[in-house]
């Protein structure tokens, strides 16, 4: 009975006209604006402003459920956000991935990147399986210390068929060890014994996020912080083998176990494409400040909606037996991550 019940609305889902569709989705995306647009603006106020604006929001959005939760009504529009907005946040993510620069400056910097990826998922994975702790989100936080935080985290997250609560969690873990971590790196510098080009790589090679890179260089100059940035782009370009290899990964897997078909991450060729345009015509001023640059903000607000969405899903009361112990693993890789790496770059 259930099973004709889900045929009948699927097939009326199906009749809808289009105009229908975005009535029907429009609420919730009017409701994930409003709380991204409102972490946007509290990122303007210097306390808030080193947490971050995606940070911000999944925490607004986990808080808002657990203690007043939202029509059911608004659902679609919000997991819509949450899956379909978020590839395109990513696909317009690539323009941020300057590849001819990468390969003519930074080439050395990937065989560390590389090493920093490997090392990261794991270490990750080894001390969550010591701890007995949930797999999945153990190795979406692997993926999002490796490479560039919730970005990767969101981009491998289909490929993983992890559940959107299992998404957001993540997300929030590592922002905010990424945002500690950043502000450690500030604190530090000082009396550290790098110069400040060897403590630009080290901030681009171990940091969670491109946003952390940026806080942890934000007091030095703008050379440092381009170094920082180029060694940081070089682990959001090996992000596209990663999610390749992952694909291939869970496809292996699980014919082994059953025969599930598993779609292809088509937004992943999105990204690339978008890679190689915002290369081939990032040395034109033009693109750089008319397209490029509002495609960028875009895309970021489109990240800061999804992660709305995602925080909409997550059950608190969940959160300390499933969470506890990944986040420990987490802790412990990006402590241990940064002593590796420090020993590198000096």
């Amino acid at each position: 009975m259930s099973l004709l019940l889900k045929k009948m609305e699927s097939k009326q889902s199906l009749a809808q006209s289009p105009f229908q569709k975005i009535a029907h989705l429009l609420p919730g995306l009017l409701f994930t604006s409003f709380f991204a647009t409102i972490s946007w603006g509290l990122t303007y106020i210097p306390v808030f402003q080193p947490i971050g604006a995606m940070t911000l929001s999944i925490l607004f959005a986990i808080l808002f459920r657990h203690f007043i939760g939202y029509p059911e009504k608004i659902k679609g529009g919000i997991d819509f956000t949450a899956k379909k907005l978020l590839r395109l946040a990513i696909i317009l993510f690539g323009v941020k991935l300057n590849i001819h620069l990468l390969i003519q400056k930074g080439v050395e910097l990937l065989l560390i990147d590389a090493l920093v990826i490997t090392f990261s998922i794991f270490m990750t994975v080894w001390i969550a399986k010591l701890l007995k702790a949930n797999l999945t989100i153990s190795l979406l936080l692997g993926v999002g210390t490796g490479v560039c935080g919730a970005a990767a985290i969101l981009a491998v997250s289909p490929i993983l068929r992890s559940k959107d609560e299992d998404t957001a969690l993540s997300v929030g873990m590592i922002a905010l060890i990424g945002t500690v971590f950043a502000l450690f790196y500030s604190f530090l510098q000082p009396f550290l014994s790098l110069t400040n080009y060897e403590y630009g790589i080290w901030s681009g090679v171990s940091l969670h996020e491109l946003a952390h890179v940026a806080l942890a260089t934000s007091h030095l100059d703008q050379d440092i912080l381009a170094i920082a940035f180029l060694a940081k782009l070089g682990r959001v370009f090996l992000l596209i083998p990663l999610c390749f290899l992952l694909l291939y990964w869970v496809r292996n897997k699980e014919k082994n176990e059953q025969q599930v078909a598993i779609s292809f991450p088509w937004f992943l060729i999105g990204f690339i494409v978008m890679s190689i345009v915002g290369s081939l015509l990032s040395t034109y001023p033009f693109f750089n400040m008319h397209i490029f640059e509002p495609m960028g903000n875009i895309s970021s607000f489109l990240l800061t909606m999804a992660m709305v969405g995602l925080g909409l899903n997550v059950n608190l009361r969940e959160l300390k037996s499933k969470a506890l112990k990944p986040f420990l693993s987490l802790v412990i890789t990006s402590i241990l991550l940064s002593f590796l790496t420090f020993l590198i770059v000096q």
